[in-house]
């Protein structure tokens, strides 16, 4: 399996890591009776660290499609090499700094690593429209 899919792989295990942080943060404010009832009515806002998680986890969630749409056309087009593997992985590791930086609340370094997912995903682009 080459470094690109392996990455992607890697990439949906981040992605459930998010999911699984933000509700784990939700539910901890809001409680397990919150999180295991029907839901109905306003739930309290959540705080700042849980609100951050989930806005953490929304972005990823905007990133991943097209992580994953320029990985699988790479692969299907024949198109991967050191390019597209250091972009699938420079993606992934910032994407998984992003999410305690987030947390934390460290504003401009928190940019600077989604600029960095981002360039990976670019990386992969390239490759891919190439002529």
């Amino acid at each position: 399996m080459n470094i690109e899919l392996q990455m992607l792989g890697w990439a949906v295990v981040l992605g459930l890591a998010h999911v699984l942080v933000a509700a784990a943060l939700g539910t901890w404010q809001r409680g397990l009776r919150w999180n295991a009832g029907n839901r109905d009515g306003e739930p309290q806002p959540l705080d700042k660290h849980a609100a951050r998680a989930d806005r953490a986890n929304r972005n990823f969630l905007e990133t991943f499609t097209f992580f994953a749409a320029a990985t699988l056309a790479v692969v299907a087009m024949h198109r991967t090499g050191a390019q597209t593997a250091m972009g699938a992985q420079v993606y992934v590791w910032a994407r998984v700094a992003y999410l305690p930086i987030y947390i934390v609340g460290i504003p401009y370094l928190r940019t600077v690593v989604w600029v960095a997912g981002f360039w990976g995903i670019e990386q992969m682009l390239e490759a891919l429209l190439r002529w």
